[in-house]
């Protein structure tokens, strides 16, 4: 973990508690292999009773675990900001390690011989990662809807629920979003656009956040947004209240997601698939085994060409 001091301040005692309650939420979710944002961290906060659901609270914590963070009390690395960053190339140079990693850029298309498409969508981006954890051993694709889809990621993706449908694969979107007047209408609106868009049916299957989840979970509730368009109808269904997906523990989404993929599986064609993989592997690993004796023989070769 990266601890790094860059001022140095003393805190109250109230404010040394905070911190040390939210260094000991980021450990407990890290050794799981998670890393929250901070929305993430201040649900845990709330769900366990030490701070109430209000939007200064949320605000308060940030500016805590910045200075935490800033005195060296906090990892650098145990808060995720998925909505911003660099973007650029990997560059490598070094043969050995490429050769090193060189089996485990092979990776057969598991899906190719099963008869479901699957794709899974979350509303938000801070969700990402959760999501990439979860999907990981299916190897199915995903995407950060980041609310409703534009028409230009809407029509992308209904090509390929179209191209699917070509090669004789039913198609299944698996959505999660907000329990919330927009975050429900996400779930129609995906469907309608991918019908339009593929020409054909499209399953687009919700698995959170639904009722029984939040009854299940007991999220911290928060009021509906009344200037939302869509408010009046969902009010009359559901009330004055609404919930975050957010607050869901993130091993509790990777389990429902993987309980939505899992029933798709044939599992024969998917050991196929599996043996391929292995096969391509051990002739990679080969090749790095014996690298010195194939470089030596293609230095040969551009000997004899000159």
């Amino acid at each position: 973990m990266a601890y790094e001091t860059f001022i140095h301040k003393s805190f109250r005692p109230d404010t040394q508690a905070v911190i040390d309650q939210a260094d000991t939420i980021i450990r407990e979710y890290q050794a799981d292999g998670y890393t929250l944002t901070l929305r993430q961290l201040y649900y845990q906060f709330v769900s366990r009773d030490l701070i109430p659901n209000k939007d200064k609270e949320y605000k308060r914590l940030g500016n805590i675990i910045t200075d935490a963070r800033m005195a060296g009390l906090i990892s650098w690395d145990a808060i995720e900001d998925r909505g911003r960053g660099k973007k650029g190339w990997l560059v490598k140079e070094d043969i050995e390690e490429i050769l090193a990693d060189l089996p485990y850029g092979c990776a057969s298309d598991m899906w190719a011989d099963q008869d479901r498409y699957i794709e899974v969508w979350v509303e938000k981006d801070a969700l990402s990662s959760v999501i990439e954890k979860a999907v990981r051993p299916f190897r199915v694709g995903y995407m950060a809807c980041k609310g409703y889809l534009s028409a230009s990621e809407a029509y992308r993706a209904g090509k390929r629920m179209e191209d699917a449908i070509s090669n004789g694969k039913s198609p299944l979107v698996i959505h999660l979003g907000d329990h919330d007047p927009s975050g429900l209408d996400m779930t129609r609106d995906n469907r309608e656009r991918l019908e339009l868009f593929s020409w054909d049916d499209v399953e687009v299957q919700r698995i959170a956040l639904n009722r029984d989840q939040i009854d299940e979970f007991n999220p911290p509730p928060n009021p509906t947004k009344i200037t939302d368009s869509r408010a009046s109808g969902y009010i009359d269904e559901h009330g004055y209240t609404s919930w975050e997906l957010d607050a869901l523990p993130p091993n509790a989404l990777v389990e429902l997601i993987k309980a939505a993929i899992e029933p798709h599986i044939d599992p024969d064609p998917w050991e196929e698939a599996l043996k391929r993989e292995r096969y391509h592997r051990s002739l990679l690993r080969g090749v790095r085994e014996r690298w010195s004796d194939i470089e030596d023989l293609l230095a040969g070769g551009m000997d004899d060409e000159e």
